[in-house]
């Protein structure tokens, strides 16, 4: 589902968000509601702010795949 760019607007400015951690969150499949919704309040201050979050689910992502060629890859070498 596409959001309208007043939607990833309102994200962008509530979230204290720049371009690159909204084209982050798109490429993610994230939505803008989802970033709001993760806004961190006063009684939550284990909770990271969105732009740390958002960053944290690429790198998990990343580091997932790396892991899946990496045995894809040794896997295809075995005999």
């Amino acid at each position: 589902m596409a959001y309208s760019d007043a939607l990833w607007q309102e994200a962008k400015k509530k979230c204290r968000l720049n371009n690159e951690d909204i084209k982050i969150a798109k490429e993610l499949g994230l939505n803008p509601k989802s970033l709001i919704k993760n806004i961190p309040n006063k009684s939550e201050q284990w909770k990271a702010p969105v732009n740390v979050w958002i960053r944290e689910i690429q790198e998990k992502r990343r580091n997932k795949s790396l892991q899946k060629q990496k045995r894809s890859a040794s896997a295809g070498t075995e005999v």
